[in-house]
């Protein structure tokens, strides 16, 4: 069960969210909350997964409230006006709901939430390895994870960059970005993930490394933005 909660001043506002969630199964909201404060106190009692949170509010902002906290949940920025975006971007929030919501955006969000629920997961119970083995035709080829340039969706395969060939596999996507240790690799785009230890910068939609400039996906920009700051999740 995936606990959450929701942080609005407006009473209308965290029933439309609650009607949302409650027809979706393995969600369980701990707390609407009026305010800061009462989600401060959540947070100190009980574990939560994520929180909807408003940042206009009396008193203090959701990005102050944010802020202040040294171990935030996994957040969903709800509010009424888009000029927060890039603030939002700053601070690694998963994404940005604009008032008054929408169900399939709601889904969309939640969509991101359960991924990166999935990716810390799978980081505690796999260890990290150097090196994985790939199907290639009709074997199985050790890759050294140090040796990958770059990893690039090509329809139904997947193409693994290294310095002196590469190696089409029959891989999904999916499948190898779970397999590959989060502290080292990077999906920014849906057909790129890449090396880490390769990126020189974060240029606009662009991330440089030093195999070739790949393209930031919309979907991906905040991951990387929550990379880029310096998550302890890296």
């Amino acid at each position: 069960m995936i606990n959450y909660i929701i942080v609005d001043d407006e009473p209308q506002a965290r029933k439309l969210i609650q009607s949302y969630m409650s027809a979706l199964p393995n969600y369980h909201l701990a707390k609407a909350c009026a305010n800061a404060m009462e989600a401060y106190e959540i947070l100190c009692t009980q574990e939560i997964d994520f929180m909807f949170l408003d940042i206009k509010m009396p008193m203090v902002s959701g990005i102050d409230f944010l802020k202040s906290l040294k171990k935030p949940p996994l957040v969903i920025f709800t509010t009424a006006f888009n000029k927060y975006a890039l603030e939002s971007y700053e601070l690694s929030v998963v994404d940005y709901l604009l008032k008054p919501i929408a169900m399939p955006r709601l889904l969309n969000a939640l969509e991101k939430i359960n991924e990166r629920l999935n990716q810390k997961a799978t980081t505690a119970q796999n260890p990290i390895t150097d090196h994985l083995f790939f199907k290639v035709e009709n074997k199985l080829v050790r890759v050294d994870l140090d040796a990958i340039l770059l990893i690039e969706s090509l329809q139904n395969f997947v193409k693994i960059h290294l310095k002196d060939k590469i190696l089409l596999t029959s891989n999904s996507m999916k499948s190898l970005e779970s397999k590959l240790p989060t502290q080292q690799f990077l999906r920014v785009h849906r057909s790129y993930i890449v090396p880490i230890k390769s990126i020189i910068a974060i240029n606009g939609n662009t991330i440089e490394t030093t195999y070739q400039p790949i393209q930031i996906g919309v979907s991906y920009r905040n991951e990387v933005m929550r990379f880029a700051k310096g998550s302890n999740d890296y």
